[in-house]
């Protein structure tokens, strides 16, 4: 491990949080997090850079605690975190909706992340640095039909981040949120329980952002100087004019 700062990024395994890992490597020693053992595994591998890897499923409290506890004491001076691990599940009506889906929106969501905020924002608090980003969503703003409980997941995102943001001023310590819109990775197979041609078809016709699309807006944010705080960015495709409506014959 070289003397350069640490981030911590949950979700890292795929989409936006193994993008973001890739393009932080070349400034950051990392915290690699998520649930998949063995795609962490490759990708530390992968990055041949300062990183240490934490298995765990951000919905288990204690799990969350035990596992960032367990870091060396060097690995424990959080500069960055990235709070990227988030999921849909299936998208129905609200009377028609499962209440297992529900479950895992929210604790994923919503108490995953103050989890996993919670076991690092202390030692931030005591070091008076630290910058925060929470990956949020378009749906954080705007809720769409069929959206309901995980619109209401990413608009506590947005609560949550203001609040961070106002607790932790006096402290020195940024909070910034990322709300793309249509970005193609897991995400839509995710939320339709493996059915990957219904989720190709939500990204056919027009050319949505990419993982590495995120990242990179993420790793800008971070390089600004240390006066500058980016509080919120609405990332969307071209094609894209709000959660409903998409150019779908932009190509």
């Amino acid at each position: 491990m070289d003397d350069k700062p640490i981030a911590l990024i949950t979700g890292a395994t795929s989409g936006i949080g193994e993008a973001t890992a890739k393009i932080l490597s070349k400034s950051y020693n990392l915290i690699l997090c998520g649930r998949r053992k063995d795609r962490l595994d490759r990708l530390g591998d992968e990055l041949k850079t300062g990183t240490s890897l934490l298995s765990f499923d951000v919905r288990d409290k204690e799990n969350v605690f035990k596992a960032i506890d367990s870091l060396p004491s060097e690995w424990k001076k959080v500069d960055v975190l990235v709070n990227n691990a988030g999921n849909a599940h299936g998208m129905d009506f609200i009377h028609e909706g499962n209440p297992d889906d529900w479950d895992a929106m929210i604790d994923i969501n919503v108490k995953g992340l103050l989890y996993v905020s919670k076991a690092i924002i202390p030692d931030m608090v005591k070091r008076k640095r630290g910058h925060i980003v929470n990956i949020s969503s378009i749906a954080g703003f705007e809720v769409y039909p069929k959206g309901n409980v995980y619109c209401a997941s990413k608009h506590a995102v947005d609560a949550l981040t203001k609040g961070m943001r106002l607790d932790l001023n006096p402290y020195g310590i940024k909070v910034t949120s990322i709300d793309p819109g249509l970005v193609e990775t897991e995400f839509s197979e995710v939320r339709f329980k493996g059915d990957k041609e219904r989720a190709k078809s939500v990204y056919e016709g027009f050319t949505p952002l990419t993982a590495h699309d995120v990242a990179e807006t993420i790793d800008f944010v971070l390089s600004r100087p240390d006066h500058v705080l980016i509080g919120d960015v609405l990332m969307l495709a071209k094609a894209q004019a709000n959660s409903t409506i998409v150019n779908k014959n932009s190509q």
